[in-house]
């Protein structure tokens, strides 16, 4: 346990720049410290318009700070070479011939009954995956019958919908081509009757100027005989028109028929409103047979059954990032690589995407040397630019922040702290259509660190992010 406790504590001595003990220890403002010649030539390559950043948090300086050597380090570093120890991290030693048990004292078994053991439970899990692909293939037929029955359904129905709607819209025209021809038939009616009492009208009127004119030529003679004479035949009236017989109707003729029209239009509304709102035309999941979701896998094996072949996407790496390994392996480089320009590129945030997408049920496991690393899916559509755009930083992406001493899980700008054992390795299980999405400490056993239930609208990209010059993250082949 004191050894144990030793290892951890020269990580605390160590320059993250060069990976070795500290030589004349500076701290910088942000609390983190370097070799003062690391720090130097980290600063000098990367110095851009006078900004200096902190190669572990990132955290910019100007103007450049003053590099003072840290008294009390040093001291500590002297004191850790002169008791003998050595500065290589755990993780890069290694075990020696001495370091292994030999068999004796063993039970043992020839590899040949060993083997057939084994080709026993070959056999065996054959028959229940050949049993298996049986079941599926005739789940397959069904739902494939299925899918005939609902295109030949549906196409009788369309059929027969439209055949029945244009049906409906001839008899409509029908009728309208009707009332239209009993309006014209009665407006032509109306019409005439006005226009027959019109010319009446102006008949006798033409009669009564006549008669007037006649009369007030009789007024002013002179002779009172001739006068007398023909008063009599010219006084009389003939029987007249009265307007009190012309029936005067308002413009209201067609309203009747108007009226009528606007109650059918209604009528045929709310008939088709409630017809097709008591219908429905949904297929729900039910309807349809599919077998139930398996259980989650349990042990290292069952989940390397669903492993996957991923690489990463050099389009979408910041370029800070040296993508390698047969595009399975990326590196914090001091420097900036030399990558075409791409609208897919990760611009402020030290990550990369996969380039293949991922639906379904996916396993694949992420190694992290040199630092803590982010372990993240993301929809293809996350942004490229800004603060936001960081895995777990918006509403498009779920990472798990891995640290030397902890875990953190962030979605959508929240974040939440998880307990786990550590290990270099993360597995990440997927299961698209659930909606599940599980983290796991991978070591001799598999420790679930967090799992997440949700609805995934899109296909997914695997994601790693790393901050640490020098530190790397590599998407492992599984077998």
């Amino acid at each position: 346990m004191a050894q144990k406790r030793v290892k951890l504590d020269l990580e605390t001595f160590f320059c993250s720049i060069c990976q070795d003990l500290l030589k004349h220890p500076v701290t910088i403002p942000c609390g983190h410290s370097y070799c003062m010649n690391c720090i130097k030539g980290y600063w000098n390559g990367k110095n851009k318009k006078g900004i200096h950043r902190c190669p572990h948090c990132r955290k910019t300086f100007t103007p450049r700070p003053v590099l003072e050597k840290s008294t009390m380090l040093a001291d500590l570093v002297e004191q850790l070479k002169k008791t003998g120890l050595q500065a290589a991290p755990a993780d890069l030693c290694h075990a020696g011939p001495e370091d292994v048990d030999d068999h004796k004292g063993h039970d043992t078994v020839s590899a040949a009954a060993e083997r057939t053991e084994r080709q026993r439970e070959l056999e065996g899990s054959r028959q229940q995956i050949q049993q298996r692909i049986q079941d599926r293939e005739k789940d397959v037929k069904l739902l494939q019958q299925e899918v005939e029955a609902i295109n030949q359904s549906a196409d009788k129905t369309v059929e027969d919908s439209e055949n029945i709607f244009t049906e409906l819209i001839r008899l409509i025209h029908k009728r309208s081509s009707d009332v239209k021809q009993q309006l014209r038939s009665q407006q032509q009616t109306e019409v005439s009757r006005v226009k027959e009492l019109q010319e009446k009208l102006e008949q006798e009127i033409t009669e009564l100027k006549r008669k007037d004119a006649e009369l007030k030529q009789l007024s002013h003679t002179d002779d009172h005989n001739q006068f007398l004479h023909n008063y009599p035949s010219l006084s009389a009236l003939s029987e007249s028109t009265h307007s009190s017989s012309i029936n005067i109707r308002p413009l209201r003729y067609f309203e009747d028929v108007t009226a009528a029209a606007s109650e059918l239009r209604e009528k045929l509304q709310d008939i088709l409103r409630e017809k097709w709102t008591n219908s429905s035309l949904t297929v729900t999941e039910g309807d349809v047979l599919l077998p139930e979701p398996e259980p989650e896998p349990k042990s290292r094996a069952a989940f390397l059954k669903y492993s996957c072949d991923i690489t990463l996407d050099p389009n979408t790496a910041n370029t800070y990032l040296l993508v390698s390994e047969g595009n399975r392996k990326v590196t914090v480089m001091r420097q900036p690589q030399s990558y075409s320009a791409h609208p897919d590129r990760f611009t402020e945030w030290c990550q990369v995407l996969s380039r293949e997408s991922l639906t379904g049920r996916c396993y694949w496991e992420v190694e992290r040397r040199g630092g803590g690393a982010d372990v993240a899916v993301a929809y293809k559509n996350i942004s490229r630019t800004g603060n936001e755009c960081g895995f777990g930083r918006n509403d498009k992406s779920w990472a798990l922040k891995c640290s030397q001493n902890n875990f953190e899980f962030w979605s959508n700008k929240m974040k939440a702290s998880i307990s786990g054992p550590q290990s270099s390795r993360v597995g990440v299980y997927l299961d698209h259509r659930a909606g599940i999405l599980s983290f796991y400490s991978v070591s001799e056993a598999m420790t679930l660190l967090h799992r997440v239930q949700t609805t995934f609208t899109q296909p997914l990209y695997a994601g790693v992010r790393i901050g640490w010059t020098g530190a790397t993250a590599e998407l492992c082949e599984v077998k």
